[in-house]
């Protein structure tokens, strides 16, 4: 019964590491997208206490605020993004912006990156985020 215990517990964490890495990949996707397209990396993975943000991009004076979905397909990608998580991506947002000279009044804008099995990248720009 031991052995089995540790078989699982191996085979649990090595799917998180493979979930983590696969994560970082689509980050790193999504990234070069945006940069492309003139929108450089402000902070990757940035932790503040409401929550983490994926990925915080320049906007001239303001940020874009990026939230990274990854999975099969882009609606399946899209369905993992609930209501609860966009408040917290609101409210850690607000928390980011606070440091800024301009504070609450930077401008702002919350976008969903969905990455697919592919690799491909879709962005769905100014996702209402409520909060």
């Amino acid at each position: 019964w031991a052995t089995q215990t540790s078989a699982t517990a191996t085979s649990r964490r090595l799917r998180g590491q493979c979930a983590f890495q696969t994560g970082l990949a689509a980050e790193e996707s999504v990234a070069r997208d945006y940069g492309r397209r003139g929108r450089p990396v402000a902070a990757r993975r940035w932790r503040g206490p409401s929550g983490e943000i994926d990925l915080i991009l320049h906007d001239g004076d303001g940020f874009i605020f990026v939230e990274v979905k990854k999975a099969r397909k882009h609606d399946q990608a899209a369905e993992r993004l609930s209501q609860r998580q966009m408040s917290r991506i609101a409210m850690a947002a607000q928390e980011f912006v606070g440091t800024c000279p301009r504070g609450s009044l930077t401008d702002m804008r919350f976008d969903l990156a969905l990455v697919d099995g592919q690799g491909q990248v879709k962005v769905i720009e100014n996702l209402y985020m409520g909060g």
